[in-house]
């Protein structure tokens, strides 16, 4: 897989200078990957703008919504977006920001003594614990100061065993550490996150990852889709299935029966413009961008013109979206992320 810094082109400074200029675009912005045009150029441009505005003095990002505000969540979405236009916390427009966010979520890290990384504004950790595992997963080797990367080395390796030991014994993760269960949308955030830490150098356990993808196919049914939980079962979720599609690719599953049916049954479920039936539309696309990315045929181009097309329509005036009513900071994070999936910074995202 190559490095995300070897790949450096004119995008980055073309964005970069834009931001600087605050509202001077350029008409035809050079060397911009395929898919992104002038007009999507612009919205990723305001929702970076928003993004680098909201962030607060600690580092962190607090959303609002009612959802609460998951500083531990947010930061690490929101930094994922900013890494996705090509900065780092030692270089590039956005680097004193991921800077930042980077120190927030070390001192969160370090905190407790458990390896959990959280707030202590978060009842509910571990969704928040994979979001940052895998943020400061690709911001290893990228902050030029020895110390810091001692800290993140170790903050990933207590979050990793962290991680480890509230794995279920069906193989999932639930809210907490301490849980004792397992549903789907923690389970596809700790693989995501464990397979970042992973390719970072840390050392993951391999059977953790494997009775983790097992927990996901013992929750397939058979139309293809994966049930909320293996206790629960019931009907298929669409969101947590594309999210599962991602994670499995993540895995390196890319041809399994498993992962074939389960994207079968996502491409017929979810679409740019299906209305929000099926509920948590950012998050599915969130996921269902990354699988179809991955898949790199004429689905994901149709597929993704129309996504393109949809979030340029319905960005706010300030530069923001608003994702899922859990707020604008999640939701121009998300939106931010999949505009952004042409410019193949991010490894963890990478074809």
């Amino acid at each position: 897989m190559k490095h995300w810094r070897s790949i450096r082109s004119l995008v980055g400074s073309a964005l970069a200078f834009a931001l600087a200029g605050g509202r001077a675009f350029p008409q035809q912005p050079a060397a911009l990957p395929e898919h992104i045009n002038d007009e999507t150029y612009r919205a990723i441009t305001r929702g970076l703008q928003y993004l680098g505005e909201m962030q607060n003095p600690t580092g962190s990002w607090f959303n609002a919504g009612n959802m609460g505000s998951y500083p531990t969540a947010m930061t690490a979405l929101a930094g994922l977006a900013l890494l996705a236009n090509g900065s780092t916390p030692r270089e590039g427009k956005f680097a004193p920001n991921l800077k930042r966010a980077v120190q927030f979520l070390l001192a969160e890290a370090e905190t407790g003594s458990n390896g959990v990384i959280s707030s202590a504004m978060e009842g509910r950790s571990m969704h928040g614990h994979g979001f940052a595992m895998l943020f400061l997963a690709e911001c290893l080797g990228e902050t030029a100061d020895e110390k810091t990367e001692e800290r993140l080395r170790a903050a990933l390796h207590r979050a990793v065993e962290l991680t480890a030991r509230a794995q279920s014994t069906a193989g999932g993760w639930i809210y907490t550490p301490d849980g004792n269960g397992d549903e789907g949308s923690v389970t596809v955030t700790q693989i995501q996150g464990l397979r970042a830490c992973r390719n970072a150098g840390i050392k993951v356990p391999r059977s953790t990852i494997e009775r983790a993808v097992k927990y996901l196919e013992l929750c397939q049914n058979a139309d293809g889709g994966i049930s909320y939980s293996l206790a629960q079962r019931g009907g298929s979720r669409a969101p947590i299935s594309a999210a599962a599609v991602a994670t499995l690719y993540a895995s390196g599953r890319y041809d399994s029966p498993m992962t074939q049916k389960c994207l079968d049954y996502v491409i017929r479920t979810i679409s740019p413009n299906s209305r929000e039936t099926y509920g948590h539309w950012f998050y599915a696309h969130l996921y269902m961008a990354q699988a179809m990315y991955q898949v790199h045929d004429r689905r994901w181009d149709n597929y993704f013109l129309a996504l393109r097309d949809r979030l340029v329509g319905t960005q706010n005036a300030d530069g923001s979206w608003n994702g899922d009513g859990v707020g604008p900071v999640y939701g121009t994070a998300i939106a931010c992320i999949v505009l952004q999936l042409p410019y193949d910074y991010v490894p963890i995202f990478q074809r």
